[in-house]
C-alpha cells in the first residue's frame, strides 16, 4: 500500500472510530482516537506545545469547506496532507502539499449534507492532526 493510500485510509477510519465513540456504553474508559497516534484539540499529548501550528482549522461558508494549517514551510518541516471527510468516513478530498506549498485547501461538501465533519493534517515531524466541525 502507498503512503498516499494508508494516509486516505487512517483518516476514515478515524473519523468512523471517533464517531463510534459516541455509541460506546456510559462509564466506558475507552478513548477515541486513540492517544498519541492521533492527536486533537483536546488531546495534543507529547505535541501538546505544538497543537496551534499544527491543528487543521475548518472554515464553513455554506457549502464550501476551507482547511488551513498555521505551519511554516520548509525542506525538512511541513504539513504533507490535509484531507477532509464526512460523519460516515466518506472522503470529501484531500490534498497533497510540498514544502513551497501553502497548506490551505478547499473542498465542496455534497450537497444538502448537513452534519459532522472532519479535517486532518499531516505533519512530517508531528504527526497526525484531526479536528472537526458541524456544517
Amino acid at each position: 500500500m502507498d503512503r498516499r493510500n494508508f494516509l486516505i485510509g487512517s483518516a476514515a477510519a478515524t473519523a468512523v472510530a471517533t464517531m463510534s465513540g459516541t455509541a460506546l456504553a456510559e462509564g466506558d474508559k475507552a478513548s477515541l482516537p486513540p492517544k498519541n497516534i492521533v492527536f486533537t484539540n483536546h488531546n495534543a499529548g507529547k505535541w501538546n506545545a505544538k497543537k496551534s501550528s499544527h491543528l487543521p482549522n475548518i472554515e464553513v461558508a455554506g457549502s464550501k469547506i476551507t482547511i488551513s494549517t498555521k505551519h511554516a514551510q520548509s525542506d525538512d518541516h511541513y504539513i504533507v496532507r490535509h484531507t477532509l471527510l464526512l460523519a460516515d468516513g466518506t472522503v470529501v478530498g484531500s490534498t497533497t502539499f510540498t514544502p513551497e506549498d501553502k497548506p490551505i485547501s478547499e473542498y465542496a461538501l455534497p450537497s444538502n449534507y448537513n452534519g459532522k465533519i472532519f479535517a486532518t493534517s499531516f505533519c512530517n515531524r508531528h504527526d497526525f492532526w484531526l479536528n472537526e466541525a458541524t456544517t
